[in-house]
C-alpha cells in the first residue's frame, strides 16, 4: 500500500527502510532485495523524481507509453513487464534493458532476433503463473526447459518473475516461484507488488515490484494501448 508521506522521494526512502528491515527480519541481508519502480500511468515528472531519490530500476507495462515517458532518462535500468507481443518485440528489444514477462519460446525467439539485430544484449526473465487469477505466465513446470531454449537462442535468462494471487495468502504461490527460481537459475526472482511484497520477500524475492508504494494512485486517464 502507498505510505502516509508526501513526495515521491519520501516515499522511496522510507520504502528503501522498510524493505531492508523485512529483509533483516528474514535473516537476509540489507540491501539485497531491489525496488522496481512502476510508473505505469504515472508522469515523467515522477519517474525523474524517483530516480532523482536514489532509485535505479523503472518498468513499465506499455511500449507506447514507456517510448515517451523513458526518452533521455538519467542512467537506470528500463524493465519491460507487460505482456510481450512478437509484433512489437524489435521496439522492446531496443526500448529496454531487461524484458521480465518472457512466457512462451516465440516470444523469447522473437526477442532474441531483435536483439541480435540490435548489436545490444538482452536480459529476461521467465514469467510463471502461480494465480489462477493471472491470465499470462509458463507453468512452473515447463519453466526450466523454456529457459534453456532461451538461452540456447542467446538471450540472457536471469531468473524468474511472478504476479502474486489476488486474494488468501500467497505463501504457497510465492513458495513455487521460489522452487521455479531455483531451477531456472539466475539472479533475479521478481516477485512482490505494493500489496504482497513483505510476504515476497520472506519468501526469496530479491526484487519487488512497486507503483502505487512509491508513486501513489495512478492519475485518471486512458487507457494507452501496447
Amino acid at each position: 500500500m502507498a505510505l502516509a508521506t508526501e513526495t515521491v522521494a519520501e516515499r522511496v526512502a522510507a520504502l528503501r527502510e522498510r524493505v531492508d528491515e523485512v529483509s533483516v527480519a528474514a535473516r537476509r541481508e540489507r540491501g539485497s532485495v531491489a525496488i522496481l519502480g512502476v510508473t505505469k500511468g504515472q508522469p515523467r515528472e515522477a519517474v525523474l523524481a524517483a530516480l532523482s531519490a536514489g532509485l535505479h530500476d523503472v518498468g513499465e507495462n506499455y511500449l507506447q507509453e514507456a517510448r515517451a515517458k523513458y526518452a533521455d532518462l538519467p542512467p537506470c535500468t528500463k524493465h519491460f513487464i507487460g505482456h510481450v507481443q512478437t509484433n512489437k518485440a524489435k521496439a522492446i528489444a531496443r526500448s529496454f534493458d531487461v524484458v521480465q514477462s518472457v512466457d512462451r519460446l516465440e516470444a523469447g525467439l522473437a526477442l532474441a532476433k531483435a536483439a541480435a539485430d540490435a548489436a545490444r544484449p538482452l536480459r529476461v526473465l521467465v514469467q510463471i503463473n502461480v494465480s489462477p487469477a493471472e491470465r499470462f505466465g509458463a507453468a512452473p513446470a515447463e519453466a526450466p526447459a523454456l529457459a534453456e531454449r532461451l538461452r540456447a537462442a542467446g538471450l540472457q535468462v536471469d531468473g524468474v518473475m511472478a504476479i502474486g494471487p489476488l486474494e488468501g495468502d500467497p505463501a504457497r504461490a510465492f513458495a513455487t516461484a521460489r522452487e521455479t527460481f531455483e531451477r531456472v537459475g539466475g539472479t533475479t526472482l521478481s516477485l512482490g507488488m505494493s500489496g504482497d511484497w513483505e510476504a515476497a520477500v520472506r519468501a526469496g524475492s530479491t526484487m519487488v515490484r512497486l507503483g502505487t508504494a512509491i508513486f501513489g494512485p495512478r492519475p485518471a486517464r486512458e487507457r494507452i494501448p501496447v
